[in-house]
């Protein structure tokens, strides 16, 4: 699997087309699951393991790999399957969410699959794993691809903190922001906690839709009922990758439609790096944050009053 990645800058033109790539692996059983390619460095053979004498749950050791002391993960304890037996022999995945760098030991990777956000749904309610899931697809022969909720997973072993530093939220910025409506675009139920608990100390009235799809779906409804759904909205935040219909597509949906295109779009991600910053100039969001950092997300609000009052 060395070369498996190889090719990940050709894939960049995939995103803003509504479709994505997954790598498929399993864990301890032969169940399929999968995480974004965008979201992985590499996949290769564990590096030799160091043992920590005080270890976060189901973090099994750390690596020392190009220079970084990296966390690994057996990541399928931290759902609630079976312990992933560690050998010389264990396949890693090296990813990289909300700035962090992290390893997940795994039982073996399959391949990659190219697909239409549109082909990806939510995990049916009840499903045994589904509070661990973000998503579900199907291959060609009808197998299941459970599509993991790694933020879930990595707040589980470090909660994030939603809490705003003191002396941001001064008596100015909550009288402006009070009572303000926002859209919250995210299938991670972790990446809409945070969300409104950030958000909620500054008073603002949230509404939650868990695709872009149905985001879209519900600002043209407010549309048709309030031609000054632009005005009235304070601002969109979405998440980067969701099922039916990712943020990069809503955003341009809404650029499409006269009675949204004023809309002020953040997208709320934990992809990291340029890419995004250039996938948000092409199409058309306001603006750009990483997840589970409060204190900026606070800054986004004071941003966009401040333009309001000019």
């Amino acid at each position: 699997m060395a070369g498996v990645l190889d090719t990940v800058d050709q894939r960049t033109r995939l995103v803003g087309e509504n479709r994505l790539e997954i790598l498929l692996f399993r864990l301890a059983g032969q169940q399929l699951f999968a995480l974004n390619v965008f979201k992985i460095r590499e996949v290769l053979q564990l590096p030799r393991l160091t043992q920590l004498p005080a270890r976060a749950p189901h973090v099994v050791g750390v690596i020392h790999l190009r220079g970084q002391t990296i966390p690994v993960i057996d990541l399928s304890g931290a759902i609630g399957m079976r312990p992933q037996a560690v050998t010389p022999e264990s396949t890693i995945i090296v990813t990289e969410y909300n700035r962090s760098v992290q390893a997940f030991l795994v039982g073996s990777v399959d391949r990659i699959m190219n697909l239409n956000w549109d082909a990806v749904l939510p995990p049916p309610r009840g499903a045994g794993r589904s509070h661990y899931l973000t998503a579900i697809t199907r291959l060609d022969d009808n197998r299941l691809v459970e599509i993991i909720d790694v933020e879930k997973v990595l707040a589980e072993i470090v909660p994030f903190n939603a809490k705003v530093s003191d002396g941001l939220l001064d008596e100015a910025l909550l009288n402006k922001a009070r009572g303000r409506e926002v859209l919250l675009v995210d299938d991670s139920p972790t990446g809409i906690a945070q969300l409104k608990e950030t958000l909620s100390q500054l008073d603002l009235t949230l509404h939650v839709e868990t695709d872009g799809l149905r985001a879209l779906k519900r600002l043209q409804g407010w549309a048709d009922e309030d031609p000054n759904i632009a005005s009235r909205l304070l601002m969109v935040i979405t998440d980067a990758e969701m099922p039916e219909m990712d943020g990069y597509r809503l955003t341009s949906e809404i650029r499409k439609d006269p009675r949204l295109s004023a809309l002020y779009v953040v997208l709320h991600t934990s992809l990291s790096g340029n890419f995004n910053k250039a996938m948000v100039e092409k199409v058309g969001c306001d603006g750009f944050l990483s997840k589970f950092q409060p204190d900026q997300l606070v800054e986004v609000v004071r941003e966009r009053l401040r333009l309001i009052d000019a």
